[in-house]
Order: C-alpha cells, then sequence, then structure tokens
C-alpha cells in the first residue's frame, strides 16, 4: 500500500489555482489505539473547501502546509478498536489522501447502501443539507413558492425536487441557459432564472408572479440582494452558503440589508448540517422514499483520481458541475 497526499502549498489571496495545492507521496499512516486506518473511495468537493482558507469558520482555518480537510467515504482497512471491523464502510472528516488513521469514534458506520456514491449525495451530506435546511428552517407548506440559488449544484438541486415532493412551486436560479433548461427539463422545477440576465430582477419577478415565500440561499452577494427584494411578508430566508464570495479580494453583501428585512417581516437564519444530526434518520428516510417514487431524481459529478481533487474544487466554484461533486479515489469495495 502506497499513501498519496495533497497540501495547501500557498493560501491564495484571490482566485484559487491549481498552483496553491502541492501533491506527493506521504508516509503510511499508523493507527493507534483506539484508531482505525481508512482507505479514501470518495471525498467530498463543497465549496466550504474553499472559504476555510480564508480563516476560522464552524471549523479551524486550514494554512500552508496542511493537508486539504475533506468529508469522505473510507473502507476500514485495519482496525484498533472493537467499535469497528475491517471492511467495515465509514464516513470521516478525513484529508485528501489515500490513506488516513482517525479515531474509532470519529467515523460513522454507514448502511450498506450501493452505489456508494449516494451516500455522499443524495442520502449523505448533500441530501441531508437540502432537507434540513429547507423543511427544518424555511418550513415550506404545499402551495407556497420555494426559489433556490444554485439550483445545478449538489445542494440546490435536490432542495427544488424537495420543495415539488411536498407541493410547492419551485424556482430555481442557475448560470446560462442550458442549466436552466436543464433544472427545468430534467429535474422538474417549474421555472429557472439565469443570474446572468442583466434582467435577472425582472425575471425573477415573472417567474414567481405570487411572490416567494422560501428562498434557500447557496450563493450570497447580489443574488440574495435580487431575491429579497420577490419575497412575501413574513417570507423565511434560508442561509446555507455564500459560494459567490469565497473566491475573490472584495466579498460584497446585499445592500437591502436589514431594510426589506424589517419591512417585509422576513426571517434570516443560517444553518450547518451538523446542526440536524439527530434528525438525519429521519431526512434519509423521506430521501428514500422521493427516491423511490421517483420524485428526486439523483444527479452525481464524479471526478475521478486524487490527483484531480484541486481542478474539481475550481471547477465547483466557477459553476461547472451538475449535482453533487465528488473525487474517487479508490474503487467501491465488492
Amino acid at each position: 500500500m502506497q499513501n498519496r497526499q495533497i497540501t495547501i502549498a500557498e493560501l491564495p489571496k484571490g482566485t484559487l489555482t491549481e498552483g496553491h495545492f502541492a501533491a506527493a507521496d506521504a508516509p503510511m499512516p499508523e493507527p493507534g489505539d483506539g484508531e482505525v486506518l481508512l482507505r479514501t473511495i470518495l471525498m467530498s468537493i463543497d465549496a466550504a473547501n474553499r472559504s476555510w482558507m480564508q480563516g476560522a469558520t464552524y471549523r479551524d482555518a486550514v494554512n500552508a502546509g496542511d493537508a486539504m480537510p475533506t468529508y469522505a467515504i473510507c473502507e476500514v482497512v485495519d482496525s484498533n478498536s472493537p467499535r469497528l471491523s475491517k471492511g467495515d464502510i465509514v464516513a470521516a472528516e478525513s484529508v485528501w489522501a489515500t490513506y488516513v488513521a482517525r479515531p474509532a469514534h470519529k467515523c460513522q458506520k454507514l448502511p450498506d447502501i450501493r452505489p456508494l456514491s449516494h451516500l455522499m449525495s443524495v442520502y449523505g451530506i448533500a441530501g441531508k443539507t437540502a432537507f434540513h435546511g429547507l423543511v427544518g428552517v424555511g418550513r415550506p407548506i404545499a402551495g407556497e413558492t420555494v426559489l433556490v440559488s444554485a439550483a445545478a449544484g449538489s445542494v440546490g438541486s435536490i432542495v427544488g425536487q424537495i420543495a415539488k415532493a411536498l407541493g410547492c412551486r419551485a424556482v430555481g436560479i442557475a448560470g446560462g441557459a442550458e442549466k436552466c433548461n436543464w433544472v427545468v427539463e430534467e429535474l422538474g422545477f417549474d421555472a429557472c432564472v439565469d443570474y446572468r440576465d442583466p434582467g435577472m430582477g425582472k425575471a425573477l419577478r415573472a417567474a414567481c408572479p405570487d411572490g416567494v415565500d422560501v428562498y434557500f440561499d447557496n450563493v450570497g452577494g447580489a443574488v440574495l440582494e435580487s431575491a429579497l427584494f420577490s419575497m412575501n411578508t413574513r417570507g423565511r430566508v434560508v442561509c446555507c452558503g455564500a459560494i459567490s464570495q469565497y473566491d475573490t479580494t472584495a466579498p460584497s453583501g446585499p445592500r437591502n440589508l436589514p431594510g426589506l428585512v424589517v419591512v417585509k417581516r422576513l426571517r434570516m437564519e443560517g444553518f450547518i448540517v451538523m446542526d440536524f444530526a439527530d434528525q438525519d434518520a429521519t431526512a434519509l428516510r423521506a430521501l428514500q422514499t422521493w427516491v423511490g417514487a421517483g420524485q428526486i431524481k439523483v444527479q452525481e459529478d464524479i471526478v475521478d483520481g486524487l490527483d484531480a481533487a484541486p481542478g474539481a474544487l475550481i471547477g465547483l466554484l466557477g459553476g461547472d458541475n451538475r449535482g453533487k461533486r465528488m473525487v474517487r479515489v479508490g474503487s467501491d469495495p465488492a
């Protein structure tokens, strides 16, 4: 067995490039007492990866020389803990590497659901984020209009489909006519607005003639500003991410805060998916029901090879993915 790892060669001061990363062979980790040796199968690629390079958030900042943190699905190849056995499939906070050693109590044993990629997408962090954010924070009611940005992305694509399953009108915001058409024709959204359209505000009002009751925000900035104008009184804004602000030296916020929040009596609430861990079983049951009924179509964007991870993240920040982006490092076990 040989280990390979990708570290942060230099913290970016502007746009992220592949030159900010370094890939090299690394020593094989040795698990200590209570630890397990994990073989990485799939790594999650998220916009949050970029935000961690800007300083401490809900987790410690990533510094130059650090291996890039990630959420990963792994196979236990050696165990020094009674909690886990060789061959178990687990989810773990990991790094961009072929092998890692982790405390067994910090690894979550996963159910035998195939393909394993579904445990990263619709039944994993993407699906749970969509469910908990929309249902737990947004609290939509059948007949309401749900608007979601980054609608072709990992979370947004699922949010809109959940909204439809709950009897709501689902409107997306995405980049370019091709993505907007895909969101409507393939995922079943009622409408989708191109945020690159100079007349986006007018297009948004046309797509949401009865206003917006729940806005699920993944991008922040100017898109959030436009969405707030379309909100109905006592609408709910679910703050999940701000991808438009992560890869720039000049982040900008919406200029209509707190004015519209006060005038329209809006509720804006941020969340992290781990906040709802005690409700994950409920989320999984609902997501499996909707997938089984064909109400959620699973869309995955899998990039092959550990060394492709930097490019996969850069592409994600540029919006070139459809559905949940992940990197396959190793094969699914038989």
